[in-house]
C-alpha cells in the first residue's frame, strides 16, 4: 500500500498481487505434487534410492518450513504490535489535536478578519452619504483602513457586483467572483466569511448602511506553508480515521499476504529440496540398482552417469573397478569350469561307450562319477547319485570296498549277486581299484560287468549238450527194453503159475516207466534241437483261442476266461511255437492251481485262468493269469533256466522253452505275482510294421468279433 492511492485502488492491487501469488503457488504445487507422486510410485515399486530420496525431501521441507513459519508468525505478531502502537490512545490524541490546532489557526484568522471587517464597516457607516458622493475620499478611506489592518484586498460592492470603492493595494485587476450565497448571508446575518478555492487567503463580506445595497469586501493572504501543513494534517487525520475503521481488514490482508508469501517460500524450498534430493539420490539410486544387478549375477553392470569429483563419484568409480575385477575373475572361473566340463563330458562320453558300469569314488567312498550303464542299472541319474555313499547305494559292495581300502595296491575282484531296481537278481563281476598318489589313497574306481546272461547262456549251452547226449545215449536202449518187457508179458504171463499178478505188474511198470523216460528224452531233444521259427503273419487272437480251447476241453473243473480285442491283431510269428509257449504257460497255471488245492484243500477257491490280449506302445502283450499258489520267492530269477523247477515231477523245461521261443521272436517274458493270489506271466511281442500292413489287407470275411466267440467258449 503506497499511501497516495485510494483504498479501492490499494485493494485492487492487493487482490492482483494475491492472484499472481496464487497462480505461482498452484504451479509450484502441481510440479511438487507430480514429483511427489513419482516418488511415491518409485517407493511402492521398491526402486533403489526412493527411501533416501523421501527422507531427504522430508528433511529439506522441515528445514524450510520451520524458519518460514517462525518468520511468518513473528511478522504477524510484530504487525499486530505495530497496529496496536499506531492506533494507541496517545497517537490518536496527538493526531486529533493536530487537526484541532490547524482548525483553531484557521478560525483565528477568520475571527480576526471578521473583526477588521466590522471595524471598517463602522468607519464607513459613520462617513455616511458623503463618501458615496466623493469617490476619491471613499477610495482614500479604504486605502488607509486596509493599510492599518494589513489587508491585501478591500473594496465596496453592490449586490450586482459593481465596485463602488477600493483600496490602492487591491490585488485583483478585475472584480472578484463573490458567490451569491455570501450576499444572502450578509443580508440576513450581517457578515459572511469566505475562503478562496486554493485556500490561500481569508475573506469577509459585510453589509453597509451607506445605501440599501452596499457591501464591504476585505481579504487577507494566509501563509501557503501553513495552509499546506493544515491540509496535510486534515488528510492525515482523515486517513488515520479510515485506517482505524478498517483495522481488522488490514490485519486479515496482511495476514493473508504473510501466509501466501510463507506458502510460496515453503513451496520454493520444497522444490529446491526435491531438485537437490534428485541430484543427490540419483547417483546413489544408480549405484544401488547396479549393485542389485551385480547381486543377481550381472557382472557387466556399471554405474552410468557423468563423472563427478565428489565422494559419490569416487564411490562409483571404486564400485565399477570392483565389478570389473569380479567380471574378469568370473570369466576366468567360467573358462576353467568350461574346460573341466569339457573334460568331464569327454570322460563321460568315453565311459558311456563302455559296456561295463563305471563308478568313481572319492577317498571316503562317496560317488562323484557314474557312467550311463551304472545309472541304468541303479535307475538313477548321475546328479542324484553324486555325493551318496557306495555302501548306501549298493550295500553288497561294502565288503569289497573295504578290501580295496585295506590293500590299495591290489585289485579287489568278486562275483556278486545283486537285486536291481526292479527286484530281479543280476550277477555282477565287480572290480575295485584304488587311485594312489604319494602313498595316499585319492579315490576308487568301481567297474562291474553283468554276466547274468552270460552265465545263463553257458548253463543253457551246457544243458543243451547234455540233452543231446541223453537223447542219444538213453533213447537207443529204451525201445529194446520196452519191446522185451512187452514180449515177456505176452509169452510168459500164462506160464507163470506162482504169483502171476506180480509178474504182470512188474512188466507193466517197466513199460510205463520206459514210456515216461521216452517222453522226458523227447522233451530234452525238443529243447536241444528247437528249430528256428518260421515267421508268418498270423492273427494272434486265434492262436490265443486255440491254446485256451485245447486246455478248456481237458480241464472242466477250471474256468477259462478270454479278454480279446474286437478286431484281429496281426503278428509276424511262428504259430506252432506261439501255441506251444501259451500251452506251456496254461499248463503251468493248471499245475499251480492243483498245487494250491492240494495245499489249502476246501479253502482254496475254484480254479480260474484268464488270458488277456492287448496292443500297447507298439507291442502285442499276452497275459496268462491264474489263481494258483503263485511263484516261489527263492531263485525266482532262475525259473526260466533249464531243469529249474519247483514241482516234484517237473523237468524244468517249460519256462525255458517259452523263454527260448520269446528270444527267437525278439520278445520278452515277464513273471510277477498277482495281487489277489496266483501269478501273472506276460509275453511281449514287438509289432512289425510290415506284418501289421499285411494284417490290414487280410480277407474281409474273417470273423471280426473274436471276443464273442471266446465268451461263448467260456
Amino acid at each position: 500500500m503506497t499511501g497516495n492511492l485510494s483504498v479501492a485502488a490499494n485493494a485492487d492491487h492487493v487482490l492482483l498481487l494475491l492472484l499472481v501469488d496464487l497462480v505461482i503457488i498452484l504451479g509450484l504445487a502441481a510440479l511438487i505434487t507430480r514429483r511427489l507422486a513419482i516418488l511415491w510410485i518409485e517407493r511402492k515399486k521398491g526402486r533403489a534410492g526412493s527411501r533416501l530420496h523421501g527422507r531427504l525431501v522430508a528433511l529439506f521441507s522441515v528445514v524450510a518450513v520451520a524458519p518460514t513459519i517462525l518468520v511468518a508468525a513473528f511478522s504477524v505478531i510484530m504487525f499486530d504490535l505495530g497496529l496496536e502502537f499506531w492506533f494507541s490512545e496517545r497517537v490518536s490524541t496527538a493526531i486529533k489535536n493536530s487537526r484541532a490546532v490547524s482548525a483553531a489557526y484557521l478560525d483565528e484568522h477568520q475571527q480576526t478578519i471578521a473583526a477588521d471587517a466590522l471595524a471598517i464597516a463602522q468607519v464607513l457607516n459613520r462617513g455616511g452619504v458623503a463618501l458615496t458622493y466623493n469617490p476619491s475620499l471613499f477610495n482614500s478611506v479604504m486605502t488607509r483602513q486596509a493599510s492599518l489592518r494589513y489587508l491585501t484586498e478591500a473594496a465596496v460592492y453592490d449586490s450586482s457586483g459593481r465596485m463602488l470603492a477600493r483600496s490602492s493595494s487591491f490585488l485583483l485587476a478585475f472584480n472578484p467572483e463573490i458567490p451569491e450565497w455570501a450576499f444572502e448571508r450578509a443580508r440576513s446575518e450581517g457578515m459572511a466569511i469566505m475562503t478562496s478555492e486554493s485556500e490561500d487567503r481569508v475573506r469577509a463580506l459585510v453589509r453597509l448602511d451607506l445605501t440599501a445595497d452596499a457591501f464591504l469586501y476585505i481579504g487577507r493572504l494566509v501563509d501557503s506553508r501553513v495552509l499546506g501543513h493544515m491540509e496535510s494534517t486534515r488528510w492525515a487525520v482523515q486517513r488515520y480515521e479510515d485506517l482505524e475503521g478498517s483495522r481488522f481488514s488490514l490485519q486479515i490482508t496482511f495476514a493473508l499476504i504473510f501466509l501466501v508469501v510463507a506458502l510460496l517460500l515453503l513451496l520454493v524450498a520444497v522444490w529446491i529440496g526435491l531438485a537437490f534430493a534428485n541430484q543427490m539420490t540419483g547417483p546413489i539410486g544408480n549405484l544401488i540398482a547396479t549393485a542389485e544387478r551385480v547381486g543377481k549375477g550381472d557382472l557387466k553392470a556399471r554405474v552410468a552417469g557423468p563423472a563427478r569429483r565428489d565422494e559419490i563419484g569416487n564411490l562409483s568409480r571404486a564400485f565399477n573397478k570392483m565389478t570389473g575385477q569380479l567380471e574378469r575373475q568370473q570369466d576366468a572361473l567360467l573358462e576353467a569350469n568350461a574346460q573341466l566340463d569339457y573334460r568331464s563330458r569327454f570322460i563321460e562320453a568315453v565311459l558311456g561307450g563302455v559296456s561295463a558300469g563305471v563308478i568313481g569314488l572319492d577317498d571316503t567312498g562317496r560317488i562323484n562319477l557314474a557312467n550311463r550303464m551304472a545309472c541304468d542299472f541303479l535307475s538313477s541319474s548321475s546328479e542324484s547319485l553324486r555325493g551318496q555313499s557306495l555302501t548306501a547305494v549298493l550295500p553288497a559292495m561294502g565288503t569289497l570296498l573295504d578290501r580295496a581300502r585295506a590293500r590299495p595296491q591290489r585289485l579287489a575282484q568278486e562275483q556278486l549277486t545283486i537285486s536291481d531296481s526292479s527286484g530281479a537278481e543280476r550277477v555282477l563281476l565287480v572290480r575295485i581299484s584304488a587311485e594312489v598318489e604319494g602313498g595316499t589313497t585319492m579315490g576308487f574306481v568301481v567297474t562291474f560287468d553283468e554276466i547274468t546272461q552270460l552265465l545263463a547262456a553257458q548253463r543253457k549251452a551246457a544243458w543243451s549238450d547234455i540233452a543231446r547226449r541223453i537223447a542219444h545215449e538213453i533213447k537207443n536202449p529204451l525201445t529194446p527194453i520196452q519191446l522185451a518187457a512187452e514180449r515177456l508179458k505176452r509169452k510168459y504171463v500164462g506160464q507163470i503159475v506162482n504169483d502171476p499178478e506180480t509178474f504182470k505188474v512188474c512188466t507193466d511198470t517197466i513199460v510205463r516207466h520206459v514210456g515216461d523216460i521216452g517222453r522226458m528224452v523227447d522233451e530234452f531233444s525238443a529243447f536241444a534241437r528247437m528249430p528256428s521259427p518260421s515267421m508268418q503273419p498270423e492273427d494272434i487272437t486265434k492262436l490265443v483261442e486255440q491254446a485256451a480251447f485245447l486246455q478248456r476241453t481237458a480241464h472242466h473243473e477250471i474256468d477259462f476266461n478270454l479278454t480279446l480285442p474286437g478286431e484281429p491283431v496281426q503278428l509276424a510269428c511262428d504259430s506252432r511255437q506261439v501255441v506251444q509257449a501259451l500251452t506251456n504257460l496254461v499248463l503251468n497255471g493248471i499245475e499251480s492251481i492243483e498245487g494250491r488245492h492240494a495245499r489249502d484243500g476246501s479253502d482254496a477257491p475254484r480254479g480260474a485262468i484268464e488270458l488277456k490280449l492287448r496292443v500297447e506302445d507298439g507291442n502285442c502283450v499276452i497275459e496268462v493269469l491264474d489263481n494258483g499258489k503263485g511263484l516261489p520267492h527263492e531263485d525266482r530269477s532262475r525259473l526260466t533256466e533249464p531243469y529249474v523247477t519247483t514241482r516234484e515231477r517237473g523237468t524244468g523245461l517249460g519256462l525255458a522253452i517259452v523263454k527260448k521261443i520269446m528270444e527267437d521272436h525278439h520278445g520278452s517274458l515277464l513273471l510277477k505275482d498277482r495281487s489277489s493270489g496266483g501269478a501273472i506271466v506276460s509275453l511281449i511281442f514287438p509289432l512289425q510294421d510290415e506284418a501289421m500292413e499285411r494284417g490290414r489287407q487280410s480277407p474281409a470275411d474273417e470273423p471280426p468279433a473274436i471276443t464273442e466267440k471266446a465268451a461263448g467258449h467260456g
